[in-house]
């Protein structure tokens, strides 16, 4: 699935195409897709909207457009192609965009996971999914006092509260490994037994992850690509995640893998006590 270092790819590969154009018209092929409003809704309201803008929130691309957001999680498997009206509609190609100048984007997505919402600009705090995320990794509220806060009354694994999106967006499963890593957190240490220093660490490398797979373009696993096919290449720089049955880049043991949360996890044993 893709992660804030993905998304925030994905988000800025189309902010260089789609500023400025106005979308003419839209076909909706999968319904399910459109998760708010109604599809006919959908359809009609977004029509001549301009894209003033491309934004990112968590795991959600937003289109900032005049009257609305739209909002785009990929899920799974979700990807964005740009292609011409004489383009065959592909069988997984379930939105379809048509701009003004001529190009159509559309939304391509295998397991038909994804989700988009079109809210109105003065509603995006009170309707949709924006309203329950937590903070981003940067915000200045993001403080060890937070995360204590958050943590103290839960007794769920340190890996599994990472991936909750209410606490901080954006950590999925790839980083939340190299994330625990670094900190020299056992991912199956209770939340609520996480000290001030390791809740520290936790924030300062959680930047510092996100940030570094960032600039590499996001990390490239399984299906996983960017708009128009651009892979990611942080997959390169991973230091524990997939890395099953090899060794530890500072002790030199073993990495295993276990389950946590029902989620594939690695770790080292001798760093992560």
């Amino acid at each position: 699935m893709p992660e804030l270092p993905e998304v925030e790819t994905v988000k800025e590969s189309l902010r260089l195409r789609l500023t400025g154009r106005t979308i003419k018209k839209v076909n909706v092929i999968y319904d399910n897709i459109i998760a708010y409003p109604k599809v006919e809704d959908f359809i009609n309201n977004i029509k001549n909207q301009r894209i003033n803008n491309m934004h990112r929130r968590g795991k959600f691309i937003l289109f900032d457009l005049d009257n609305y957001y739209l909002l785009s999680h990929l899920r799974m498997e979700g990807k964005y192609f740009f292609k011409t009206k004489d383009d065959d509609i592909l069988k997984h190609e379930h939105v379809i965009f048509e701009l003004d100048n001529g190009e159509e984007l559309r939304y391509m997505d295998t397991r038909k996971f994804g989700k988009m919402y079109l809210i109105k600009k003065e509603d995006i705090d009170k309707v949709g999914p924006l309203k329950e995320l937590g903070l981003e990794p940067w915000d200045d509220n993001l403080t060890s006092d937070y995360l204590l806060e958050k943590y103290k009354k839960k007794k769920l694994p340190i890996k599994s509260i990472l991936l909750d999106q209410s606490i901080i967006v954006g950590i999925g499963n790839i980083y939340a490994d190299e994330i625990l890593f670094l900190c020299k957190i056992n991912p199956l240490k209770k939340c609520n037994e996480i000290t001030k220093k390791e809740s520290f660490n936790i924030i300062k490398y959680t930047k510092e992850v996100l940030e570094e797979a960032i600039k590499k373009g996001g990390t490239t696993i399984r299906t996983y690509s960017s708009v128009d096919g651009v892979h990611g290449l942080f997959q390169e720089e991973l230091l524990v995640h997939g890395k099953e049955k090899g060794k530890c880049p500072v002790c030199n043991g073993n990495i295993e893998k276990i389950r946590v949360g029902g989620r594939g996890t690695y770790y080292c044993p001798k760093c992560q006590k």
